[in-house]
């Protein structure tokens, strides 16, 4: 059986190495892994059963009769062709468990810098020789405040475990709660979503690009904020109103935003969020990690060895989840 892998990257953490292909193939010495980069992929695929990679482009099913696996190392699937793998036959899984680690700690160094006023003392240590005042009246406690985190799956689990380190409340915001509490999440079903971002000191988003989620935080929800409230996105840049959110850090309730993801990436130079004083743009930065591939190939192991025992696979993408994630509303 032949798995072809195409797992390039401009980050090394990102990337397959040899030392990952020499695991795999001490660990299924019967299995054909052949390592492949975008140009030399429709190669392989003909004589292919598998393919694990980042990307699989939808011209490349003609090329591969035999093709019964897609893998992909990303939690999300919007960048995958789902329905075209359904209506090929061919299984589409994604990854999960491994992400929580780096967007916890990415989501909690931008809630620290908002609470902690740092942001604003990089910025106002250019201008001003002394700012505790502006610090003294921006500034908030982590402990007793809340956080409502909307697409609650895994990784919202973990980040409410993060949070609860630090005394935070935590609201996990889904379409269908989990029936027992978990991880100390106050469950909140979707349908009652303003009543989450009306408390919430905090609001992170990770939710998935779908249909039902484009434009979701658009200015009613802006406007169901607590004033003062910081908004974080580190789900789909679809799934927010940019003007909306301009609007509220202008006119409205918000007190900071912070964006990992944006329409278009990157934003123009003139971006007036770019520009905006209480706005902090990462670029697509918070599931860095240096143990990510390494994750990502345990992961793979171990659905690997699902498939060649014919066993239900972990992570299977349907048209019910396209666009991937831990959830969806």
């Amino acid at each position: 059986m032949r798995v072809t892998m195409c797992l390039t990257s401009d980050q090394d953490f990102w990337q397959l190495s040899q030392g990952h292909v020499d695991h795999l193939r001490s660990t299924f010495p019967d299995v054909d892994f052949r390592v492949a980069t975008p140009a030399t992929v429709p190669n392989e695929l003909p004589a292919s059963e598998v393919y694990f990679g980042w990307r699989f482009a939808p011209t490349w099913f003609s090329l591969a009769p035999s093709l019964r696996w897609i893998a992909s190392p990303a939690a999300g699937t919007d960048h995958l062709p789902v329905r075209q793998a359904q209506q090929a036959g061919v299984m589409l899984t994604r990854s999960y468990g491994f992400h929580g680690g780096p967007m916890s700690e990415h989501a909690m160094g931008l809630i620290l810098g908002f609470s902690r006023g740092l942001f604003t003392s990089s910025r106002l240590q250019l201008t001003r020789r002394w700012w505790k005042n502006e610090l003294a009246t921006e500034f908030f406690d982590l402990a007793g405040a809340t956080l409502a985190i909307v697409g609650c799956g895994s990784i919202g689990a973990h980040l409410a475990r993060v949070a609860g380190v630090f005394k935070m409340n935590v609201i996990g915001v889904r379409r269908t709660p989990p029936a027992d509490a978990q991880d100390g999440i106050r469950w909140i079903p979707a349908s009652s979503i303003r009543q989450a971002v009306a408390e919430a000191d905090v609001v992170v988003d990770l939710l998935p690009a779908t249909a039902e989620t484009s434009g979701f935080f658009d200015q009613r929800m802006f406007d169901s904020c607590k004033p003062g409230a910081i908004f974080i996105n580190l789900g789909r840049a679809s799934t927010v109103d940019h003007t909306a959110l301009l609007q509220a850090l202008e006119d409205g309730p918000l007190g900071g935003a912070a964006l990992d993801v944006t329409t278009p990436r990157p934003l123009s130079m003139e971006d007036a969020l770019r520009l905006h004083p209480r706005v902090i743009l990462t670029p697509k930065s918070a599931t860095f990690s240096r143990f990510y591939m390494d994750e990502a190939i345990t992961f793979f192991t171990d659905n690997l060895r699902r498939y060649l025992n014919d066993l239900s696979l972990q992570g299977v993408a349907t048209l019910l989840t396209e666009g991937g994630s831990d959830v969806s509303l």
